[in-house]
């Protein structure tokens, strides 16, 4: 097994009971991984709900522009995810700006 999904996954799980200040420090150890913890956040935004998402989306973000080419490959293969992955690109872009 990936050696950083791992931790994803294990960080995601952890998520769903989180209060705001386990929530916070699991979205800043997210970041910290960086580019390559995008693939397994883009794959997991495309099935998550909730609160969750929305942190993983915000964490996309912040990682940046090393977020964008995956988005991009996603939504081309997911069309129900495109608008989202659209969205978050703006955001980058804009954030970057």
């Amino acid at each position: 097994m990936n050696t950083v999904l791992t931790p994803i996954n294990e960080y995601l799980n952890k998520l769903e009971a989180a209060d705001n200040n386990a929530k916070n420090e699991i979205e800043n150890e997210l970041v910290n991984i960086g580019k390559a913890a995008v693939p397994s956040l883009v794959d997991s935004l495309q099935v998550l709900k909730g609160r969750t998402r929305g942190i993983v989306a915000m964490v996309l973000i912040r990682i940046g522009e090393s977020s964008i080419d995956y988005l991009e490959k996603a939504a081309k293969m997911n069309s129900d995810f495109e608008w989202i992955a659209n969205y978050l690109i703006t955001e980058i872009k804009g954030a970057a700006a």
